[in-house]
């Protein structure tokens, strides 16, 4: 099932909204994050239609999930110019995402600092395809496509952590989201397999976003990914990721902690 088709398969169920999730978008024995954080995002525009744009969010990935998913948006709190909303998606086994977004209308302000651009690099046509040899559970991948622009590989035995990544979806009728841009933002691998020699069982355990922009367009599908671990042990990782147009202005920063086992 296409993005833009699993997107609009939402629907009203009572005091919740409702979507089956077919298994092309598993990983593992569960959704994918990235499309869990899209549905939260999703059902709480539907929820509040008058939202301001997403500045910042939080998911906590608490469990897995598959097949029929609910999805329970409530107020936290509605000010001047924000709003606190909070998000639950639940599966057959119970609570699997939960999500704090937080959304703020533009105001005036003297305050004014641009972040960096991205660095120059190679357009996606002319870099090499990424997820060629994903390990087979990654099903969602199928949805996503990815060439990579820089840094190391994974599981290469690479001194440095980080990666360098051009994605879009393969949904040809899409267009550019902060829901859709959310389903994309989580698709790299984390940053430390790139150390690695092998695969290995690795989990996101929670994510937070900042918005550097109100304004989510780009060119051709295309978004640049750089994440980076910055931290690493006790089985447990800390990264840092950043997210480009494909003109190279900033769209997103974030934080990921990752359970990485064995």
């Amino acid at each position: 099932m296409e993005f833009s088709e699993l997107m609009n398969s939402v629907q009203r169920a009572g005091e919740v909204w409702a979507v089956h999730v077919s298994d092309d978008w598993l990983q593992g024995r569960t959704v994918y994050g990235g499309l869990a954080a899209a549905l939260c995002l999703e059902a709480a525009q539907r929820q509040f239609p008058d939202l301001p744009p997403l500045r910042s969010a939080q998911f906590s990935f608490i469990g897995p999930a598959d097949g029929q998913l609910t999805i329970a948006p409530i107020l936290l709190r509605k000010g001047k110019s924000t709003v606190f909303a909070g998000v639950e998606l639940h599966g057959d086994s119970g609570l699997a995402t939960r999500a704090t977004l937080c959304f703020g209308a533009a105001r005036p302000s003297t305050v004014s600092l641009a972040a960096s651009d991205a660095m120059p690099t190679k357009s996606p046509e002319n870099c090499p395809s990424f997820f060629d040899n994903a390990p087979p559970g990654l099903r969602f991948l199928q949805h996503i496509e990815g060439r990579h622009a820089g840094g190391a590989l994974p599981f290469s035995g690479a001194a440095e952590p980080m990666m360098i990544l051009w994605l879009r979806h393969r949904d040809s009728a899409l267009k550019p989201s902060m829901v859709s841009l959310l389903a994309l933002a989580d698709a790299p691998p984390p940053a430390i397999v790139a150390t690695l020699t092998k695969p290995g069982i690795i989990s996101t355990m929670t994510w937070s976003i900042d918005l550097l922009s109100d304004s989510i367009d780009t060119d051709g599908g295309w978004w640049l990914i750089r994440t980076a671990s910055d931290a690493a042990a006790d089985g447990y990782t800390s990264q840092i990721m950043t997210v480009w147009n494909a003109r190279g202005r900033p769209v997103m920063a974030s934080r990921q902690s990752v359970a990485v086992f064995g």
